[in-house]
């Protein structure tokens, strides 16, 4: 990205997710700081989501502020996202928070205030009860390392699986069977497996290839069980 001056001069912001969403990967402290690093140079925005960043499988993954807060220039042209979505298994509660810049945070205020998305105050109650709470956090994430080793034991070997970092997303590799979207309609069909075509997560690059062409996405979503079955018969179908 360094090389793509005429994209850098023109950027205005610059979304990273970590770890993201669907690979799983985990930017290390050195790809946020060039990142960071960049956003300062040619003084766009890094937009940093780490809504999943609570969901790991070794190690925590590095956080944005982490990085920023060593450099002098502290939390500038840097903002991360969380929610409640990921970390508490609480999507329908639609809340969370965002952090870093200063000045851009100003301005993210007045125009909050003037579209005045506001949250009822029964949702910031339940909300501070659970940002307060840590203990369900650690038993989720327990939980998805428990179904990431079903993945471990069924899918070792195949479709280009490997346990991400991060998230609770598999990426499968399944472009011997005619592409994602043709795997994901054959699954549907044949076994009742819902899955989403890679190339519905992504867009042609420079070179006219979509990444997620070959792939689809696997959510983790369900209880262990039922997860187990979902595997054995996307083997089953796709072998």
């Amino acid at each position: 990205l360094e090389k793509e001056t005429e994209i850098l001069t023109r950027t205005v912001a610059f979304y990273l997710c970590s770890p993201a969403n669907p690979q799983g990967a985990a930017a290390d402290a050195a790809y946020i700081r060039r990142a960071l690093d960049l956003a300062r140079r040619y003084d766009f925005m890094l937009f940093f989501d780490e809504c999943y960043s609570e969901i790991y499988t070794g190690e925590p993954p590095t956080g944005g502020l982490e990085v920023a807060a060593t450099t002098p220039e502290g939390f500038r042209n840097i903002v991360v996202f969380n929610s409640l979505s990921k970390r508490s298994n609480l999507p329908g509660l639609r809340s969370g928070f965002v952090a870093g810049d200063r000045e851009f945070l100003a301005s993210l205020a007045e125009v909050r205030n003037l579209i005045a998305p506001q949250m009822p105050g029964v949702i910031q109650h339940a909300s501070a009860a659970v940002w307060s709470e840590e203990q369900h956090v650690a038993n989720i994430r327990q939980a998805y390392r428990k179904k990431f080793d079903i993945c471990d034991e069924l899918l070792q070997g195949r479709y280009g699986y490997r346990r991400p970092a991060g998230g609770f997303f598999l990426w499968l590799d399944v472009s011997q069977f005619g592409g994602g979207v043709e795997a994901t309609v054959t699954l549907w069909k044949r076994c009742g497996v819902k899955v989403v075509p890679g190339a519905y997560l992504a867009q042609p690059g420079p070179n006219g290839i979509n990444p997620g062409d070959g792939r689809i996405r696997v959510a983790l979503v369900h209880d262990p069980a039922t997860i187990r079955e979902a595997l054995q018969r996307i083997v089953s179908v796709l072998s």
